[in-house]
This record gives C-alpha cells, structure tokens and sequence, in this order.
C-alpha cells in the first residue's frame, strides 16, 4: 500500500479491516522470548513507510497505524519572501500572483523534493491555497508523501458550510480541483475556540468525517483547533472518527499534572501533529533570510525547540513551516540530536522561548492559552 498506486475499492477493504480490528479492542503483547521478534516486525513494518530514511525517526501517528517523521512539513510558507525575488511580503496563506508563481513553486518543489530526501514523509494542508499546490508539486510522486488535508474555506469556520452533506460536497469538490479520488487523512478545520460549535455543528462534523471514512473519500480522519478542552471532549466522545488531531504545542507547552489533554491522546492512542512549534517565527530573533546576522543562532533554537517538543511521547511529530531545503535539513538534523537538553540548552531555549512570548504579534496572543496542556 505505501509504494504503490492503491485503488479505492482496495484501500477500503484494508481500512475496513483495520478499524475492525481497532473496534474490537485487540492488543496484542509480546511474551518476553517473543520481544525480540516483536521489535523486529515492527521495525520492518517502519521501513515500508513512504519515503523511508534510515537517519530519520518514525512514530506512529495513533490510531490511524500510518508511520510518520518524527519532524513533518506545515503547509504555510511564512516568511517565504525571505527566500524568493519579492518587491513586498507574500501573502503566508495563499499563493502569489503570476508574477511570482513560478519562483514560489520552484520552492516548494525544491523545500518538499528535500523532505522526500531526509526521510520526511507527511505534509499538513492548512490553507486554502495549499492542497492544490501541493499536490501539484507532488505530481508524478504522490506516494512519497502522506497528506493531511484541510481547505478552510470549505469546513467548519464559515457558518454557512456547517451541515453535514455541505461539508462533504466541498470536500469532494476540493479533491476534484487537486485531482485525487481520496486524502490520506481528511483532518477537518474547526474554529480555533472550538467550544463555541454548537451541538449541531460537532454532530454534522462528525457526520461528515464518518462519510467520507465509508465512501472511500479519505483512509483516516481528525480535526484540528486551538481548544484543548473541546479536542479533550471530542476524544472521549468520538474514539473512532477522532484518530489524529492538530493543535499547537511550543517550547514554552508543558504537561498539566492531572486531566491533560494529552493523557487521554495517550490513552484513546490519538496522534498529535503539533502547530506553531516556533510560537509563529517569534521565537527567532531573524527574519529568515538564509544570510541574516541570525541564522546560525536561530537554527540552533529551532533545533533545541524541536528536541524539546520531540520529548514529549503524547507529541507524533512538530510540523514547522519551512522555507528552504536548508530549513528541512535543519530539522532532519534536530531529530538527530539527542533529546535531552544539557543546562545551558535549557537556558538558552527558555530565554528565547520568554522572547517569544513578549514578541508574540495580536492575534497570536492565545498561543500562551498553551503554556499548560
């Protein structure tokens, strides 16, 4: 399944067996002189995932089985004027103009060719430009790449779309324009208060997750928002549409003590991609140019933040948004590094992470909603 073009008829057939299997609550657990063989199987189950690198760590994203870096891609493109001819800043959320369209999906295409070499293997959709430019710079290589889709516009947050069929026509409508039949992970975007859906909304979200899983439009669902304790309820809730969620989670995040959000990910087996692992670029003191006064120091804390978060089991995988191939190496090189920071790491992250607080722009003040999860 991981090499090759799938059929949707067969993935149905093989996802259906899974989630029976899940339903039925097997476990399986190694006798001691079964250990070792244990170990060997799922080490070789690692090494058929897409994209496959020796020098990366894989982790298992929940529920759904599929094995991902232990660093993945984010969708957004911050900052990316940075690193292509621009006259002003690039919008971060949608594509450019046609001026610009060719240097902006050389990049991509070069930031992803780099994440396919480094062994990094999914790809979080968080935009309304970014499935089709992905899937476009993914053309002729799709299974390389797991994708988690997302297009905003089409989901939860305008209040138009929030009943259950809306959803899923969009949804299809989405996978037509990016030419797919199917999306590894359909992971629907809520509102960032995510308390504030009513009853009506989380059922036709539910609803529409739940279709689309049975007619063959996505092989794994989740959600993402910015309230943990929405995402808390929705797992407790809703243990087999709720399989993977996205939510933020930085180096200043730390684990509540009792009832965290992240005991029960650990305990439904939720995988967690975790956003804005660099608080929106202000824990850097750079720009992101790759010939800043900065980069060096900069990209020494980006790999202390990953390492940081990456200590965390409840965490799958950061996904930082990257703007060069440099930036992916970067990061390949963080998982690398041993986790544990020595006293003078822990100084140093702690003093950027206390910057990134204080620089944090408005509307990235709920961030710090996230210092306790």
């Amino acid at each position: 399944m991981h090499h090759q073009r799938v059929s949707r008829r067969l993935f149905i057939r093989d996802t259906a067996a899974t989630a029976a299997v899940t339903a039925a609550g097997a476990t399986i657990v190694a006798a001691p002189d079964s250990a070792q063989a244990a170990a060997e199987e799922v080490a070789a189950e690692v090494k058929k995932t897409r994209s496959y690198h020796p020098d990366m760590e894989y982790r298992r994203l929940g529920k759904t089985g599929l094995w991902v870096s232990a660093v993945c891609l984010g969708g957004h493109w911050k900052r990316i004027d940075k690193v292509i001819p621009a006259d002003g800043p690039l919008d971060a959320y949608n594509a450019p103009g046609e001026d610009l369209m060719g240097p902006f999906l050389k990049n991509r295409y070069d930031v992803v060719s780099r994440c396919i070499e480094v062994g990094i293997n999914l790809i979080d959709l968080a935009g309304d430009s970014e499935p089709e430019v992905y899937y476009k710079v993914l053309e002729g290589r799709r299974d390389a790449m797991y994708l988690a889709y997302s297009h905003p516009r089409s989901e939860l947050r305008p209040p138009e779309n929030r009943q259950a069929d809306k959803l899923l026509e969009l949804f299809k409508a989405g996978l037509k324009r990016c030419h797919v039949e199917y999306a590894d992970i359909w992971r629907l975007m809520a509102l960032e208060r995510g308390g504030r859906h009513s009853e009506a909304d989380v059922e036709a979200m539910i609803t529409a997750l739940d279709k689309a899983r049975q007619q063959g439009l996505c092989r794994f669902t989740g959600l993402s928002t910015h309230d943990r304790t929405w995402a808390k309820m929705l797992m407790e809730t809703y243990p087999d549409i709720v399989q993977m969620i996205c939510v933020p989670y930085t180096s200043n995040t730390k684990t509540l003590p009792e009832d965290s959000m992240l005991d029960t990910a650990r305990k439904l087996d939720v995988g967690i991609l975790g956003i804005k692992p660099f608080a929106s670029n202000s824990l850097f003191k750079g720009d992101g140019s790759p010939d800043g006064p900065h980069v060096e120091e900069d990209n020494r804390i980006a790999r202390m933040a990953l390492r940081y978060i990456l200590g965390n089991p409840a965490i799958t995988a950061p996904i930082p948004g990257l703007i060069s191939p440099a930036q992916v190496d970067n990061a390949a090189r963080a998982v690398k590094e041993r986790r544990q920071l020595d006293l003078a790491e822990q100084a140093e992250l702690q003093q950027a992470s206390q910057r990134a607080w204080a620089c944090l722009p408005g509307n990235y003040q709920w961030l710090k909603d996230w210092e306790y999860v």
